[in-house]
């Protein structure tokens, strides 16, 4: 039998697995033309995870969603900091690092609040500024790149909170 605290963990780290793999989805090398790097998909991970966090808030502040913030917070970066290690980052270049990414991750949030307002051409310099495109395959305004994030945004927006805590994030990305 689990305690709460296995079963939690369990949730986290579904909900994890399935931000990862959402970051790691072909359509972002292929059709949308990213670069296929380390840092992209760190920034895919933090944008994905941004919309979900921005979500709960608005529905609740209570004291199981605070935690839920921190323990995702915790084990995004934990696994961050375990990938730069594998990747041969040396122990003074991975706390430089990670003190940049806290940073970035923060600007993406406050960047993923407004997104709904923004228009087309402000979502593009937000996604552009942290997601690097293919040099021979830059384009003025990468419309399936913005196209692909209010799809996900309106998918969030419609998840239940519940279906958050417990890692059931299924989103399935169509172009039209």
């Amino acid at each position: 039998m689990l305690n709460k605290n296995t079963k939690k963990n369990i949730h986290e780290s579904a909900l994890y697995n399935n931000i990862v793999s959402l970051s790691r989805n072909k359509v972002f090398y292929t059709k949308i033309k990213l670069k296929d790097t380390f840092q992209n998909r760190i920034h895919l991970i933090f944008i994905h995870i941004s919309f979900l966090f921005i979500k709960i808030k608005q529905k609740s502040t209570t004291g199981i969603y605070k935690s839920f913030y921190q323990q995702i917070f915790d084990l995004i970066f934990k696994n961050v900091e375990l990938n730069m290690r594998e990747l041969g980052f040396g122990d003074t270049n991975i706390n430089k690092n990670m003190k940049s990414l806290v940073k970035v991750f923060y600007d993406i949030l406050l960047n993923c609040e407004n997104y709904k307002n923004k228009n087309q051409s402000s979502k593009n310099l937000f996604l552009c500024k942290y997601l690097q495109q293919n040099d021979h395959q830059k384009m003025p305004i990468n419309v399936p790149l913005i196209n692909y994030f209010d799809k996900y945004q309106a998918f969030c927006f419609d998840l239940t909170p519940n279906s958050v805590l417990t890692g059931d994030l299924n989103f399935n990305y169509k172009e039209i």
